[in-house]
């Protein structure tokens, strides 16, 4: 049992120097420009797949391929909203500034998925249903 606590010790001491501020940023800085490289990258990839090399549906035709659009800018919208509520307690639980910066920053990118989870499911609603909006519970979870 003194083996386990001391490697988390060792953890623990190794992991809280990467905290300041100084540290933090400065590599994040320089991860940031790889990540929005490869994010670019693999959104392109996607998008090319999703809409143009996917077949067809049997029922829905081409209208289909937006939903490779739409479920999971829902799913992001959703899934930021939680990261907002998560970064937002604790920074107000154990006081912890970057919390609340990372908490304001999500927010924003939370809005845009949830703008474009709207804007494809109108598109997609359009052709299936014959309306731009639909308020049945079961479709609109956004």
């Amino acid at each position: 049992m003194k083996k386990k606590q001391n490697v988390i010790v060792r953890i623990i001491k190794w992991f809280t120097p990467w905290l300041q501020a100084v540290r933090l940023f400065n590599t994040l800085g320089k991860l940031m420009v790889f990540g929005f490289a490869l994010g670019i990258i693999l959104l392109a990839l996607g998008l090319y797949w999703g809409l143009w090399i996917a077949p067809a549906d049997y029922q829905q035709l081409d209208a289909f391929r937006i939903i490779y659009v739409h479920v999971p800018a829902a799913f992001l919208s959703m899934f930021v909203y939680v990261n907002v509520v998560v970064f937002a307690a604790v920074g107000l639980i154990w006081r912890i500034k970057y919390a609340h910066w990372a908490a304001y920053s999500a927010a924003g990118i939370g809005a845009w998925f949830t703008f474009l989870a709207l804007f494809t499911g109108a598109v997609w609603g359009k052709p299936m249903w014959g309306t731009w909006w639909e308020w049945d519970a079961r479709l609109t979870s956004e």
